[in-house]
């Protein structure tokens, strides 16, 4: 499954910051380059609260967008 851009909203936005909400049942979520569709929407540091439904059992985990090089965009758990 890919990015649906249609799932991700801005919660907020302030001084080149930007908090996303994304909701899914793509469990590939963290897979390199998956969010590159909104690579021209997105910054370094940026913050994204996901609703990922698998199998009716919903997981909310935040990821910070740590790279964004050519369109790829990278990101990691938030811990």
């Amino acid at each position: 499954m890919s990015l649906q851009l249609s799932d991700l909203s801005v919660l907020a936005y302030a001084n080149n910051f930007t908090l996303w909400h994304y909701k899914t049942e793509d469990a590939s979520v963290t897979t390199a380059g998956y969010f590159n569709t909104a690579s021209d929407m997105m910054n370094v540091n940026d913050l994204l609260i996901t609703n990922v439904d698998i199998d009716g059992s919903p997981v909310t985990q935040f990821y910070i967008v740590t790279d964004i090089t050519s369109g790829v965009v990278t990101v990691a758990a938030y811990a």
